[in-house]
Parts: C-alpha cells; sequence; structure tokens
C-alpha cells in the first residue's frame, strides 16, 4: 500500500527544536544537570520527529555555534558560566552539531553565533514565514530560559503555538512542570508527542 498523501494543513506545520545539539543534550554537555533531567526528551522527540517528516511536516533546528569574533556575549549571568565552556564552539565542531538521532535527511539547520535565544535578530522566524509555516510545535530546551522567550516571540509574530510536554526540557524537572503550567499554557497549547502524532495521522487520513 502507498502511504498516504501529507495534508496540507500539516505542510503549515513545523517542529523547531532549540538547541538539540551534542553540546548541550549530548554526553558532553556544556549543562551537564540540565542534561541528566531531560533525558527522556530525546526518545519522545525522534519519535515525533519521524512522524513529522512522514507526515508532511518540516523539522527545523535551532543550534548555538559560538559567538563569532570572540565577541561580548551579553550581560546575563548565565554567560558567566556558558561563555568560558563554550569559546571553543565553531561551526562543524562536534558540540555545534544536531544529535545524530534527531537529525534527517530533509532537516533545515538554523545555526545562530550570538545571544541567548534563536528568535532575537535571527532570520528563524522570518524563514519559518517565508516556508509557509502557520504552526510552531516546539521542543528542546531549555524552559528555564529560552524556551519561555521563543515561545512568546512565536505568538507575537503571529504563529500558532504547541509545546508537547514530553520533548521539552528544564531543570530541576519540577520547575519545568511549573513553567509549562504556569507560562507556557498562556502562550500556546499543550500537549504530549503521542496525542500530537494521533492528531497528525488524523489529519493525513
Amino acid at each position: 500500500m502507498s502511504p498516504s498523501p501529507s495534508s496540507p494543513e500539516l505542510a503549515h506545520v513545523a517542529v523547531l527544536c532549540v538547541e538539540c545539539q551534542n553540546g548541550v543534550l549530548g554526553p558532553g554537555s556544556a549543562l551537564p544537570q540540565l542534561a541528566a533531567d531531560s533525558a527522556g526528551l530525546v526518545t519522545n522527540l525522534r519519535r515525533l520527529l519521524d512522524a513529522a517528516r512522514g507526515y508532511g511536516a518540516r523539522v527545523v533546528h535551532a543550534t548555538y555555534e559560538g559567538s563569532v569574533g570572540g565577541g561580548h556575549p551579553g550581560t546575563a549571568r548565565l554567560w558567566r558560566t556558558l561563555g568560558p565552556l563554550t569559546a571553543s564552539w565553531r561551526p562543524r565542531s562536534p558540540e555545534t552539531q544536531v544529535l545524530p538521532d534527531l537529525l534527517g535527511p530533509t532537516d533545515l539547520v538554523l545555526p545562530r553565533h550570538h545571544g541567548l535565544f534563536p528568535t532575537i535578530d535571527s532570520e528563524l522566524l522570518p524563514v519559518l514565514r517565508g516556508l509557509g509555516v502557520h504552526t510552531v510545535v516546539l521542543a528542546g530546551v531549555s524552559l528555564n530560559l529560552a524556551l519561555p522567550i521563543t515561545a512568546g516571540h512565536i505568538t507575537q509574530a503571529g504563529f500558532e503555538l504547541i509545546v508537547p510536554r514530553d520533548v521539552v526540557g528544564g531543570t530541576p524537572v519540577e520547575y519545568g512542570i511549573q513553567v509549562l503550567d504556569h507560562t507556557i499554557a498562556v502562550l500556546g497549547r499543550l500537549t504530549t508527542a503521542d496525542a500530537l502524532i494521533s492528531e497528525w495521522a488524523v489529519a493525513r487520513a
């Protein structure tokens, strides 16, 4: 039996994976506690991404490749920790590569070289709009900082936001749950990977 054609609705959906890369969620993470507390994320996200590709949705990876030219990365206190730990990161270095289990041949990788958030002063949202994306499924890390800010920018830019609880992570885990329930929930729709996959299956049928 040949596969069903992609749903026109799903052609306007993108799964946006934030910093799902070796240097953040891999064994040599610059943030080992975050990686440990997000350990279950990768398995759930891999299943979601496989379904997204099969159903005609786009998969986009927003990665961090290190500061260009050694410029000052910002005044946030977090940079006092992250700055030295990511000083050697460069394009094509192992730390900046998407986790192999999450990368597909049709995926789009949009790296950034500054800032804490993939949506500030970057091409990410204009590229999504140019691709005809209407709905963004947000995944990755972290619920401590990058994801809430990114979620706000996504909705302010006019995209619909969906966040599966089991494909995002934060530390400690209990705090991440609070952010989902009391911040992300007022910006978009919360669901799970399996529930969203089931919705897509129905849409494609």
